[in-house]
């Protein structure tokens, strides 16, 4: 530890540095012997950070990785306005008419009370850990702690899909938004290249701009933001209210009919789609290491806004749906063009405003709250420990953000919206997945004090509950399903629920936990999975061609950095303790 401190009253190191210590410490990178050696255990090193867990305590040592504190200046007011400026603009107006007019009709409506359910249910899991490791990592940090490190790898690897790809998405209807103000077509922005495949072939600069403006403000600091943030949402808050109004007034029932044109599975398949719309307030968790007073904070600002935001979204996809029949509804700027439609050309541009400002902080506080992901991510040395560092005048991961903010511009420059909002909600619905599973092992499993007999029960019922949640999925996505299957299924799963209800649980939550354990971390494993297997084809091969890639810089880089640093940290605690002993002999 005296070395430790000796290093920090050392002079402060330039922020802007670029040697290969700084970005590959590791002793396997040392040279090229050291690499070949480190490949040559590759098999080892994976079994060990398979079996390998951190601990709250070491989530919350890596701290000092990054040489400067991120700053502690939000409260529960930030974080509940940061919830409705990341959340609202991030799909509502993006993916609800596309949604509407290509899969579900009307009952978009039920889709988004489906969704809304679920992302409530995570956001209870993600509440829970946010107050117990309050550090930057987020889902990353929490599946370390319960599930190791290969599952981390994994959430990380989608956080860094979803960051880019979601980021990418609203920067394009950024664009596609303020074209309706100025022209009928949407892609008046936008470059056309007949020789690009389909989907690919409309380049966007103007997406590109405003993503990289959008992070620009986010790294010159953290409570400068929140305030641009909350004084915007409270104003776009109230235009959301004029929009459900004017929707109730101006509105015809008679558009509701027919309410499921695309049938049941179409709702479902919707849900999973603009899942995406709920999807910000993870983001959000990361900010718990810059919250003033977290075990407070917390839970005001995560549980209300959510519950705020699902309401209004039931809300809106009502009053669009009563203004124009599903079929004529703009896939791509939807609520603009229906009140152009309605001869309220003046309504079209206030919210068109609204939409434009709601995208803006979405990409506002998903650069800020991303940022913080990869910042503790690379505090794990997963990724170069580079990233991790954070200006000492800002206060925020300036780094962090640019390896977020280059690719996703490039993204936004090629690719169109319904090539990117599927493969998101399926990484997103996976970490949400992952994030109830881990809140299960917490509270059932403790290292060295579980007898070996309740956890095998745990781990039965958890095969239980996922297996029967696989089943239900499948069921009602074959074209041969029977409700006397689907209630087999949903009793299996009622079961195996209720197997691991009756286990003693091994920890208690010190502030604030969960409700009704297991039953609500067991729903939303059942709805995530039955929402992910809502998603087409295309949207599985995307995301495991993507995972691929990224499991061989595992094995490549990823691995071998993660087992030097913990290895490291063992010894170092060993000669610590001997030090100590040697003390009081």
């Amino acid at each position: 530890m005296d070395d430790q401190t000796q290093k920090h009253e050392q002079p402060t190191r330039s922020y802007w540095r670029w040697s290969k210590e700084d970005f590959f410490p590791e002793e396997s990178f040392q040279d090229m012997a050291s690499y070949r050696n480190a490949i040559s255990h590759t098999y080892l090193r994976l079994k060990d950070r398979l079996l390998t867990r951190s601990s709250d305590q070491n989530e919350i040592f890596l701290l000092q990785e990054s040489e400067n504190a991120l700053k502690k200046c939000l409260t529960w007011w930030d974080l509940a306005w940061m919830s409705f400026g990341s959340v609202v603009g991030s799909g509502i107006f993006v993916i609800t008419g596309l949604e509407t007019r290509q899969t579900a009709g009307p009952a978009i409506i039920l889709s988004y009370a489906v969704s809304g359910l679920s992302a409530l249910l995570s956001v209870l899991c993600y509440t829970e850990f946010a107050i117990e490791i309050p550090v930057a990592g987020g889902s990353f940090s929490y599946l370390r702690v319960e599930l190791g490190d290969f599952v981390a790898f994994i959430a990380a690897a989608n956080i860094l899909l979803e960051s880019i790809v979601g980021a990418a998405g609203l920067a394009r209807s950024w664009s596609s938004y303020l074209a309706s103000m100025i022209s009928s077509n949407t892609d008046f922005f936008r470059i056309r290249v007949s020789h690009f495949a389909k989907g690919f072939n409309l380049l966007d600069p103007t997406a590109v701009v405003v993503l990289l403006i959008a992070d620009g403000i986010a790294v010159s600091g953290t409570r400068r933001t929140s305030i641009l943030n909350w004084v915007s949402s409270a104003l776009s808050f109230m235009i959301i209210l004029f929009i459900i109004v004017i929707g109730f007034i101006r509105g015809k029932s008679s558009n509701l009919v027919p309410f499921f044109p695309y049938g049941g599975r179409g709702v479902f398949k919707a849900a999973a789609v603009v899942y995406w719309s709920y999807t910000g307030f993870d983001t959000v968790a990361t900010m718990a290491e810059e919250t003033k007073n977290p075990t407070r904070d917390i839970p005001l600002g995560f549980i209300g806004s959510m519950s705020m935001i699902t309401v209004v979204y039931c809300l809106m996809a009502l009053v669009l749906c009563m203004m124009q029949k599903y079929s004529e509804i703009d896939p791509n700027a939807a609520y603009s063009v229906v009140f152009e439609s309605l001869g309220m050309k003046w309504a079209k541009y206030l919210v068109s405003i609204c939409a434009l400002k709601g995208m803006t902080t979405s990409m506002l506080i998903g650069g800020l709250g991303q940022a913080r992901y990869m910042t503790q991510i690379a505090r794990s040395h997963m990724i170069p420990p580079w990233f991790a560092l954070v200006h000492p005048r800002t206060g925020t991961p300036i780094n962090a953000t640019l390896l977020l903010a280059i690719p996703g511009a490039l993204i936004a420059l090629f690719s169109s919206l319904d090539v990117l909002s599927s493969i998101f909600s399926f990484s997103t619905l996976l970490i949400f997945t992952l994030i109830a599973v881990a809140l299960l092992v917490r509270r059932y499993y403790v290292k060295d004090t579980t007898v070996k007999g309740d956890l095998i029960k745990f781990q039965a019922c958890l095969f239980v509950i996922i297996a029967s949640s696989i089943l239900i999925t499948v069921l009602w996505n074959s074209s041969m399903t029977g409700w006397i299957g689907l209630a087999v299924a949903a009793s299996i799963w009622f079961l195996g629920t209720l197997g691991m209800g009756l286990l003693p649980k091994q920890r208690v939550p010190s502030v604030w936990g969960v409700p009704l354990v297991p039953w609500l971390p067991s729903l939303s494993i059942g709805m995530n999975l039955f929402l992910i297997g809502s998603l087409g084809w295309e949207a599985f091969w995307r995301f495991f061609a993507c995972s691929a890639a990224m499991l061989i810089y595992y094995l490549l880089v990823g691995v071998h950095a993660t087992y030097d640093v913990a290895h490291q940290n063992q010894q170092d605690n060993k000669t610590e303790e001997g030090i100590i002993n040697r003390g009081t002999e």
